[in-house]
């Protein structure tokens, strides 16, 4: 047997052996969770250098701060909200039932799906890898995690993290390239969460549906800045930078694209290098300023800019270095001049490339954006209240930031998810609670029988008298 099929092997039966410990204990009540919930959240905090060490490993250089702000701080935070919440989660809710099934009462009750299976990507490790299983563990669940085989330093934090909690029958970390991946999707888990590439999405979609298990896919696409007329441009820029620096632009939800009105192209350009360098001023042998994470990212990016200037298009650098292949690091690259024939604008750039596109009216910005696939996020920069609701309500996205980007990801008490190509269903806050929940309904009657009244034999007083009431 090769050591592939070794792995696939091993995922069956550690399945299986996830499948039995739930079963054994299918619904943990609300001190067993906290106590879960605790246990985490010390566990992350003792951990936290080792992973941010790790992290940098994995890319070559990682900034401290992005690691901790990124990817530890949210995990820290999505545990307090969810030991804040939790009781009041739990609780069934109370529905109405109606005159027509009066005396009745209804309620919702929450309870664990069972095994849940968590597909990791390489971009931010820790936070999308153990904040889902956050959520996961609140809603009294087991997991399986499946880690980017481009982390691998993480990867060992993590599953060591992860052992110090969690019995391998309750909470699994499982490594492996495509193949591997390809097995995990095809387990018959009782939901599935994916954060990846809509090209993997579909994959995913596919295998989930030999089992009808039901997925949460967080994808991605190209995410656009419009900058309405009004707003000063420094303060555009101020508000817009960090969302594409952080992490070198390998984030999801990082601007892709910017509108930007036709006239002050150019002044953007030149606000934009200024403030770049206000941030981080040479960024070779600067620490706040990250690598792209592996040599095949890199060449891909590169690939992308090197095909827009052969189509014609105008780069001109946040900085006046050149790119430092040795370190993988290279500043923003503004390019105008774009065209639908270029990779630039056919693919999510992940990476630190910045197509900048004039228009002439906010509606030919609405019309540029929505002629596309609908964004996981949309980026207003308007202080002018009937721009920003023209753009709200004319246009489709996961999520929405008004004078900001990527903040919206962090806002513990508010679902995140994508809609059509940028993905389907949602998770953090009550609505993660909620995905990872069987919302079950109850209905309990007492002593005094009315169902009887509409049993056969057909046709009676009472049953005339019901028609008359409710069928009008």
């Amino acid at each position: 047997m090769t050591t592939a099929q070794a792995k696939i092997s091993h995922l069956s039966e550690l399945f299986q052996r996830q499948r039995s410990s739930y079963l054994a204990a299918p619904n943990p009540d609300h001190d067993i969770r906290r106590e879960r919930l605790n246990q985490l959240k010390a566990a992350v905090l003792r951990f936290k250098t080792p992973l941010v060490e790790a992290l940098s490993q994995d890319y070559g250089h990682r900034s401290i701060d992005d690691s901790l702000i990124s990817d530890i701080m949210p995990v820290i935070n999505n545990i307090n909200y969810s030991l804040k919440n939790l009781n009041k989660w739990l609780k069934p809710s109370a529905r109405h039932a109606g005159i027509l099934l009066a005396p009745a009462k209804v309620t919702v009750h929450y309870q664990p799906l069972g095994v849940i299976g968590i597909i990791v990507p390489w971009n931010f490790p820790v936070m999308l890898s153990i904040g889902p299983l956050v959520t996961a563990i609140a809603a009294g669940n087991h997991a399986m995690l499946k880690l980017s085989e481009f982390t691998p330093a993480t990867n060992q934090v993590i599953k060591q993290l992860l052992a110090e909690v969690f019995d391998e029958s309750h909470v699994a970390v499982i490594e492996g390239e495509a193949d591997v991946a390809a097995e995990f999707s095809a387990l018959p888990f009782d939901h599935l969460l994916f954060t990846g590439s809509t090209t993997v999405g579909r994959h995913v979609m596919r295998a989930a549906a030999n089992n009808l298990t039901p997925v949460t896919l967080e994808l991605g696409g190209k995410s656009p800045v419009i900058i309405a007329p009004d707003i000063p441009l420094e303060i555009a820029v101020e508000r817009m930078i960090y969302g594409k620096c952080l992490n070198a632009g390998q984030i999801c939800v990082a601007p892709d694209y910017v509108l930007c009105p036709k006239a002050k192209v150019d002044d953007f350009i030149a606000a934009y290098r200024a403030k770049f360098k206000t941030m981080y001023g040479a960024i070779t042998h600067n620490k706040d300023y990250g690598s792209i994470i592996n040599t095949r990212q890199f060449d891909r990016i590169l690939t992308v800019l090197n095909d827009a200037k052969a189509k014609g298009a105008r780069v001109i650098s946040a900085t006046d270095e050149a790119i430092d292949s040795q370190n993988r690091k290279l500043a923003t690259q503004l390019i105008t001049n774009t065209n639908e024939g270029m990779l630039l604008m056919q693919e999510e750039i992940f990476g630190p490339l910045l197509p900048i596109i004039g228009y002439d009216t906010l509606d030919e910005a609405i019309q540029y954006i929505n002629h596309r696939a609908r964004p996981l996020a949309l980026y207003i920069m308007s202080f002018d209240e009937p721009s920003q609701q023209k753009i709200l309500q004319q246009t489709h996205s996961g999520g929405v930031c008004i004078n900001e980007t990527v903040f919206h990801v962090a806002a513990d008490d508010a679902p995140f998810g994508g809609i059509g190509p940028s993905g389907m269903g949602h998770y953090h806050g009550k609505e993660g609670f909620l995905t990872f929940s069987h919302a079950k309904t109850v209905l309990s009657r007492g002593r005094f029988n009315t169902g009887k009244f509409v049993h056969p034999p057909y046709g009676t007083f009472i049953q005339r008298m019901l028609m008359k009431l409710f069928l009008r």
